[in-house]
């Protein structure tokens, strides 16, 4: 018992064993008790009888004595006393360990969750190159670290140097045709002007002779109706003398007036009758002074129409002015195009020194010294020094996983040693959705399938110090989440 009491001690001094280690000493110390125990009791026996305990040796000779030991009879069966409770103090004992460990794990599982789908990955950027080329030189090789600015790859530069060139050609003819625009603006404003003056000049006294016909015009208008009026009222008064001179003439005839009263209503009817006739000319006379006076009108109004035309033409003048200026305008835009292009071309120089766009190492190079390369061919890759974890948990494990919750981190590459961070997100959708073919279990047979919810763990920056440069994307690891 005092052996199983050493063992109990020993346990309990080393709280912190792991559980496998447990395990394997709980399977151990029953058969180390039995033997223990077993031994014990036989040396005690043979105290009991005044003898000390025989001493086995594989080199044994016979007895002191001289005589030879009696043999023992292997068919004579060895009693053991205390076997069946040292058996069970040996089971209680391991049924005690086993309930600590068992509680212990529960502790353990019920306050962390843990994946061994998980990798390291980083920030991977491609180099590709934004212009084709040939290749005259490349500065760096495969797994070299580079500092952002450091040169990766050269192009040959001739082809863009000369179309910088032509761009800056052009951009002196676009400023020397934008110099001649402007000038053309002055000489073209200063004609219309003088146009203008002169052409306004004439079209004011044409105004006046127009306004004199209107008046003649306006009079001689005037004085027809007034004529017709007083012909209409001379008409009704000679009809009105005739009527009577008829009336006359019949009662003349017979008889019943004198010779007299005709005469009076024939001279009546002649008299109304010339007056009539004097009338209708004096309208005659009115309405050829009316066309007079529009004949007039119309040639001082073709005149005025023809003043007008060279105010138009001055007009026009001033509209050519309009038209240099947008022409200059025109001159200034074609100037800045030019200078654009001249920026193309000095960037597009500039596209034959591929440098690094910041710190890493350089990875997966396929580009080779006089290879021809195009626009977007990827030349390498360059591999950021920030490494995380992508962690693959099971959606039944995320109950209680929050962000900056601690983790523990082991490598398969580095068992020894264990890395530490903290949770930094959860992606917002499972990896089945961002795959090619994501799954539509709205048609055919559904078998429920438990999702992985990508994670995101990020390295404490003591944990990771020393292997910064060691730890690459793709290494396989095994992440533990403490969740409270």
């Amino acid at each position: 018992m005092s052996a199983l009491y050493s063992v109990l001690e020993t346990l309990s001094l080393t709280p912190k064993l792991s559980i496998p280690s447990l395990w394997l000493r709980l399977c151990i110390i029953p058969h180390d008790v039995l033997n223990m125990e077993s031994t014990n009791s036989v040396n005690q026996t043979q105290t009991l009888d005044g003898q000390k305990p025989a001493v086995l040796d594989r080199n044994t000779s016979p007895t002191s004595d001289g005589t030879d030991p009696i043999p023992s009879d292997p068919q004579a069966p060895q009693k053991h006393p205390r076997r069946k409770w040292i058996l069970l103090a040996a089971l209680g004992v391991g049924l005690m360990i086993g309930g600590i460990l068992g509680y212990r794990w529960w502790r353990f599982a019920a306050i962390h969750v843990s994946t061994d789908d998980a990798y390291i990955t980083a920030d991977v950027h491609p180099i590709n190159a934004r212009i084709n080329g040939t290749v005259i030189e490349v500065a760096v090789k495969d797994n070299q670290q580079v500092q952002r600015g450091d040169l990766l790859v050269k192009l040959d530069p001739r082809d863009n140097q000369v179309a910088l060139q032509q761009s800056k050609a052009a951009q002196e003819l676009a400023q020397q045709q934008a110099r001649v625009a402007q000038a053309n603006i002055g000489v073209t404003a200063t004609n219309a002007q003088g146009l203008t003056t002169e052409a306004r000049g004439d079209i004011d006294a044409a105004g006046a002779s127009v306004s004199t016909a209107q008046a003649a015009l306006a009079e001689a208008q005037a004085g027809v109706p007034a004529a017709r009026a007083q012909l209409a009222q001379v008409k009704a008064n000679l009809v009105k003398a005739n009527l009577d001179y008829k009336r006359y003439l019949s009662l003349f005839n017979e008889g019943a007036i004198a010779q007299q009263q005709l005469d009076a209503a024939r001279a009546t009817y002649e008299a109304t009758q010339g007056q009539y006739n004097a009338i209708a000319e004096q309208i005659k006379q009115a309405q050829a002074r009316v066309v007079q006076a529009q004949t007039n009108l119309g040639n001082i109004q073709a005149k005025l129409n023809s003043t007008q035309g060279k105010l138009e033409q001055a007009n026009a003048s001033g509209k050519q002015t309009e038209v240099n200026r947008r022409q200059y305008q025109a001159a200034l835009a074609a100037v800045d195009q030019s200078n654009a292009q001249l920026k193309n071309a000095q960037l597009q120089l500039s596209y034959t020194a591929i440098a690094a766009p910041l710190t890493g190492r350089i990875g997966n190079k396929t580009v080779q010294i006089g290879q021809r390369v195009q626009p977007g061919q990827t030349l390498m890759s360059l591999v950021q020094p920030l490494p995380w974890v992508n962690a693959n948990f099971k959606e039944t494990q995320l109950a209680k996983m929050q962000p900056g919750q601690p983790v523990e981190i082991k490598i398969d590459a580095f068992p020894h040693h264990l890395f530490r961070g903290n949770v930094d997100s959860l992606a917002p959708a499972s990896g089945a959705k961002f795959a090619l073919l994501p799954p539509d279990n709205a048609t055919g047979n559904f078998t429920k399938v438990v999702q992985r919810i990508p994670v995101k763990v990020i390295f404490d920056a003591n944990s990771i110090k020393g292997y910064e440069s060691r730890i690459t994307p793709g290494m396989s690891v095994v992440v533990t989440v403490e969740t409270p």
